[in-house]
């Protein structure tokens, strides 16, 4: 809210150089900001009483868009990878997989791992399990299992994540 748009009977206005005012009725404190040829802006309406600052409106607004472009550009979005296994898979294909796991890992990203059952598969699912559990066993000097291994359907899934 800016200007004549502030309804409060009393505000707590802070200067152009950043400097507490005091609190003041809002018809005052327009009046402040009319003298020094800028705008009366709202900040924190939330607080008692409402807090205000008489800051030039273009300049506040261009302020506060770069500050939230610079926050989003540290911000660090982790992505979650799939890697697929079936039951009957090589030592030789697990280790590739593992391989591809770490690398994902090391990136940052978390890792959903997927023994993925077909057919007469469904009826020996628990005696898959041990795939999984090596999988993670092998990948825990640089991951943490985030998510135990759990049945979905005709899948079983369990999560990694990188150790902090």
């Amino acid at each position: 809210m800016i200007n004549e748009q502030i309804r409060d009977r009393e505000v707590r206005v802070i200067g152009e150089d950043g400097e507490q005012l005091g609190v003041m009725s809002s018809k005052e404190a327009m009046r402040l900001a009319e003298e020094a040829g800028v705008d009366l802006v709202k900040i924190a309406p939330t607080a008692k009483p409402p807090v205000c600052k008489i800051v030039d409106y273009g300049k506040f607004k261009y302020e506060q868009t770069r500050k939230e472009k610079e926050a989003r550009k540290k911000q660090k979005v982790i992505d979650v990878k799939e890697i697929r296994l079936s039951p009957n898979i090589d030592t030789n294909d697990l280790n590739t997989k593992i391989n591809a796991a770490r690398k994902f890992l090391s990136k940052g990203d978390k890792v959903k791992v997927t023994l993925r059952f077909r057919g007469r598969e469904m009826a020996h699912m628990q005696n898959s399990k041990h795939i999984l559990v090596g999988f993670g066993e092998s990948l825990s000097d640089i991951a943490v299992v985030e998510k135990e291994p759990r049945v979905e359907g005709r899948s079983m899934t369990m999560f990694l994540a990188e150790k902090r």
